[in-house]
């Protein structure tokens, strides 16, 4: 039987409002209530079969973090050559399957994360990632979804795109998977990346070694739940727990290793990319390596901007998700005759951000992720307090007691270098950088300079030469670029995401560019009619 199917056509999953009242709600409050009663055991899943070590660690709600609602089993080397092996065995049948059974097991994946699994994968998200009911939502549902309504639609457009063929020849174009397995490496703050990472490459017919984030581990095991529940055969994708510094070293000194995905910092991924290269001599292939990394991320206010719109993009942009997200806003630039009349409503409306436990829906921010984040940002806040170059303006209150809350932050930094205006802190904290009016040029340089990340970023104006200027002017500093809008939220399928210099490969999770390194094209020409004579017209004589 043969034909070229076409994809569903995509379309981004309609975000649920959870009003009072709505089913949606109900299920969800459910939900939570069920998961937050239960410690779950959550296994290695290596070959399709959930391995225990019996050497666990605890699963914890960061806003009540002596409340365990999950232990997670370690492996040891033994798991994680057998992850290795398991990934080799799966290879061979997933990636000669016809593409579309591949493409079909995750659009699976999403019709029924859009539907039964979605209160599942959200309550798992908000107990063990400290996240708001639209937070989770945005994140757990909808952008699994559409990664995987998108990356079908866009995989069928790679498969597609073939070559010119001259008179008697056929020239086409095969997308092998990677000769390997690839190491797959999320991190905490998106449970849409844990999805993302392992289940894109897969996708595109390879095999995976995914190793989530500690502190993920609830939400990130119901993944692979689901993944199983969509049909994905057994060691297509393994997971994998445990010490990461001993996971990523023998999983990078496998001659079979062929590929990295990673989110997470700066520092971790430079350190990959140095193993890689000591190990260059050890690999079958050269590897692919696609990383997002870290960010400080800026916005940049022009005095012909609307302070309304500017305190709004603040507000959202730095402390949703308690400025947890390697797009969150940390830094911004305010000209002097606007923040006369933005300070006294933004400090008003940052004091009067609720704050708690994320059962509680009327809560807009909750705890950050763990203790050592806690200790990392409450240093940033104490330092500001003790500085003569900065001033705490709102927030700065820590408290550990239950859970790891820090109160949104703004410092108002008297020097354009102050640290908190050049590292990022990965927290609730903004820092605010009030210039001339007629410095604005300046400005510019300054958010160009100051950080080296290029991530993301958004500038403000009414005047349409600045904006134009200001968009020439910063193309390389960042890889997602707002105008008039707050520099976070990127929607698959109408911002691909990702930034270059120290933010990471900007291959742009959410769009083609990504499938394309997750294969290994082949070009086949077929000559219909064989030369059968080695000489050319011109070799006779005149």
């Amino acid at each position: 039987m043969s034909g070229i199917p076409t994809t569903p056509a995509p379309f981004n999953e309609p975000v649920l409002e959870y009003a009072p009242g709505s089913l949606e709600r109900a299920e969800l409050k459910a939900e939570l209530e069920a998961q937050a009663s239960r410690i779950v055991d959550i296994p290695l899943v290596i070959g399709g079969e959930e391995i225990r070590t019996g050497d666990t660690f605890d699963v914890v709600m960061p806003h009540a973090h002596g409340h365990v609602i999950g232990r997670a089993h370690r492996a040891g080397p033994d798991e994680v050559d057998r992850a290795v092996a398991a990934a080799a065995a799966a290879h061979h049948e997933w990636s000669t399957m016809r593409w579309e059974d591949r493409i079909a097991v995750f659009l699976k994946v999403a019709e029924l994360l859009a539907g039964p699994w979605r209160p599942k994968l959200n309550a798992a998200t908000m107990l063990g990632q400290s996240k708001n009911v639209r937070q989770a939502e945005i994140d757990s549902a909808c952008e699994i979804v559409d990664f995987f309504r998108f990356g079908a639609h866009f995989a069928e457009q790679l498969y597609s795109m073939q070559p010119l063929s001259d008179e008697g020849i056929w020239n086409r174009a095969e997308y092998r998977a990677l000769e390997g397995f690839v190491y797959a490496v999320s991190p905490f703050n998106f449970t849409a990346i844990g999805a993302n990472l392992p289940g894109t490459p897969a996708m595109m017919g390879n095999t995976v070694v995914w190793k989530p984030a500690h502190s993920a581990m609830l939400s990130n095991y119901y993944v692979m739940k689901l993944f199983e529940e969509a049909g994905l055969p057994p060691g297509v994708i393994n997971m994998v727990a445990g010490d990461a510094v001993a996971i990523t070293g023998r999983l990078l000194s496998q001659p079979s290793f062929a590929g990295l995905h990673f989110t997470g910092s700066t520092d971790v991924f430079d350190s990959f990319w140095k193993t890689i290269g000591e190990n260059m001599g050890t690999y079958r292939t050269y590897p692919r390596i696609v990383g997002e990394t870290g960010g400080k991320d800026f916005i940049a206010v022009h005095p012909s901007a609307d302070p309304a719109a500017v305190k709004t993009a603040i507000l959202r942009g730095a402390f949703e998700y308690q400025g947890q997200k390697c797009s969150a806003a940390s830094r911004a630039y305010i000209p002097a005759s606007m923040w006369k009349e933005l300070e006294g409503p933004l400090v008003e409306e940052t004091a009067a951000l609720t704050m708690g436990d994320v059962r509680d829906f009327t809560n807009f921010v909750n705890a950050v992720i763990d203790e050592r984040a806690f200790a990392k940002i409450r240093k940033y806040i104490e330092d500001a307090r003790d500085s003569d170059d900065a001033e705490i303006l709102v927030g700065g209150e820590c408290d550990d007691s239950k859970g790891w809350f820090v109160r949104p932050t703004i410092i108002r930094a008297k020097r354009p270098d102050y640290i908190s205006m050049c590292d990022e802190i990965f927290g609730p904290v903004m820092t605010v950088y009030v210039y001339e009016d007629d410095r604005w040029e300046e400005t510019l340089e300054l958010v160009d300079s100051t950080s080296p990340y290029a991530l993301t970023g958004a500038v403000f104006a009414r005047d349409r030469r600045v904006i134009r200027h200001a968009v020439d002017r910063l193309a390389q500093a960042a890889g997602n670029f707002y105008i008039n809008d707050k520099p976070t939220g990127a929607v698959v399928g109408q911002q691909p995401f990702g930034g270059s210099r120290a933010s990471g490969t900007n291959d742009k999770a959410g769009s083609m560019m990504n499938l394309l390194r997750w294969v290994s094209a082949r070009s086949i020409k077929e000559n219909f009619v064989s030369p059968v004579d080695y000489r050319y017209p011109f070799l006779d004589e005149a």
